[in-house]
Order: structure tokens, then C-alpha cells, then sequence
């Protein structure tokens, strides 16, 4: 890639919080386009970070992280309301599942019409995906936003699910697929393919995908490394053998790198 390439990530920024084996509260700035664009910044990467941010203590530290990491503030949406916050519970195998205070937060009020104005000039790349899909209006933000870059970026989805999060299932499903027609790339987990294609094969969920519009599909599977897939062929490739400490960011920081 040229010196050219500009990424611009779009979604939700926010605190993770969670009880740690002592019981005490700890907290981790995340949401998965937030750690994307930190993951882009820390290799080097021309990247721009847009999202509302809240003025409030949690959204200058969000802010002060994007920016240690060399990630562009400049399409940042301000707010006055609260930061967002994510309730993460991790099991005893580092897996952490989640529930959300969004009502009235910063994230997810994000407008349309806010988002379409904050928009760099010369984006070549765009990612969306998580709670950016999801939580209103900042969803209708995220359509928005790929709909007027498409003619001209290379658009990649992380739809991230989160059940938990999701109120009107039937919506989310059109407007992903709405956003997944305009994808380039697509990354989904293991646990995704489970959730949007029930009961289905993996690799036969992975050319649903394809059908709907992406080029290629990426599917994480823990331990068990990625598969590849595009209309003409698939590979699978491997996971280096780690100590698991939590995978809080795991899929977002590998979306970054891909």
C-alpha cells in the first residue's frame, strides 16, 4: 500500500468494565472500531478515527489513547452526553460476554447527519462494524456513512455480534445485510457464523456471506486459526500457540492487522 492509503474506522468507542478475581472493578477503553483504529495507528497506518466521543472523563482518556496510538481525531463527533460503557462478564477461560449502558450515551448518539458531515477527505478505507450496527441512531449513522463511501473506498465489516445488545433482531439482519452488499471484506467469528446462520456448516455459511456481496470473508476460530474464503477458493491458516490472558480486542486487533 501506498503512502496514500487513508482508513477511516467508524462506530463505537467506549469503557469496559468488569470484576476482577478479587472483586474489585476494573475498566479498559475499547469497542471494536476504537480498537481497530488503535491496532491500524500502533502499525503505522494512515487512520482516522469517527465517532462521538463525550467530554466527560471517559472520553478524554478514549480520546488521549486514539491519539497515543496515532490515530486522527479530526472526523471525532463531540458530545456532551456520558461516555458509553460495556458490563463485561469473563468466564473462567479468559471468554467475556457482555451487557451494555448505551440509553442516552455518547456512542450511540451519534446522528446521521453529524457523521456524513465528519468525513475526511481521501478515505481509501473503510471499516465498520460491532455496536455501530446495532445501537440507534449511530447504526443508521454507520449505513450512512458506507453508502456515501462506497463508489470510492474499499469497505470491510466486523459484524462482531452481540445478542445481548440487539433489540429488534429483524432490523439488524436488513440493515447488515444492506451494509454486507456494499463490503469488500468481510470478518466474522465462529461464534457470528453461529448466530446469523444457525445450525448451518461453516464454509457453507461463508459463501452465504460471500453471495451477499463481500469478495472475501475471513472466519476467526480461536485456537483453530482463520479460514479464507473467496468465490474461486479457501485457506485455512493457523493460530500461533499463546497463553490466553482474556479476548477482550482479540478479533478487533486481528481485523486491524489483516
Amino acid at each position: 500500500m501506498s503512502n496514500q492509503d487513508h482508513t477511516l474506522v467508524a462506530g463505537e468507542a467506549l469503557f469496559d468494565l468488569w470484576l476482577d478475581a478479587d472483586g474489585e472493578v476494573r475498566g479498559r477503553p475499547g469497542g471494536g472500531p476504537f480498537n481497530t483504529a488503535r491496532t491500524l495507528g500502533r502499525l503505522g497506518r494512515r487512520v482516522t478515527y469517527l465517532g462521538a466521543l463525550s467530554s466527560d472523563g471517559f472520553g478524554r482518556r478514549l480520546r488521549t489513547h486514539l491519539a497515543e496510538d496515532g490515530v486522527a481525531l479530526d472526523a471525532v463527533v463531540d458530545s456532551s452526553a456520558p461516555s458509553t460503557l460495556a458490563l463485561a462478564d469473563v468466564d473462567e477461560r479468559g471468554t467475556a460476554r457482555y451487557g451494555f449502558w448505551r440509553d442516552g450515551t455518547a456512542a450511540s448518539g451519534l446522528l446521521p447527519e453529524a457523521a456524513l458531515a465528519a468525513i475526511p477527505v481521501g478515505v481509501t478505507t473503510l471499516h465498520i462494524g460491532t455496536l455501530g450496527l446495532v445501537f440507534e441512531p449511530m447504526a443508521a449513522a454507520m449505513e450512512a456513512i458506507a453508502v456515501r463511501l462506497a463508489p470510492q473506498a474499499l469497505i470491510v465489516v466486523d459484524p462482531n455480534v452481540r445478542p445481548a445488545a440487539i433489540d429488534d433482531e429483524q432490523g439488524y439482519r436488513e440493515r447488515l445485510g444492506r451494509v454486507l452488499a456494499l463490503a469488500t471484506v468481510v470478518k466474522v467469528s465462529d461464534e457470528d457464523i453461529a448466530w446469523l446462520f444457525p445450525g448451518m456448516v461453516m464454509e457453507d455459511a461463508a459463501r452465504a456471506l460471500l453471495r451477499q456481496g463481500p469478495k472475501i470473508v475471513l472466519v476467526t476460530r480461536g485456537a483453530d486459526g482463520v479460514t479464507v474464503l473467496t468465490a474461486s477458493a479457501w485457506r485455512r491458516v493457523s493460530a500461533p500457540k499463546v497463553r490466553v490472558a482474556d479476548t477482550i480486542g482479540a478479533g478487533d486487533a486481528f481485523t486491524g492487522g489483516f
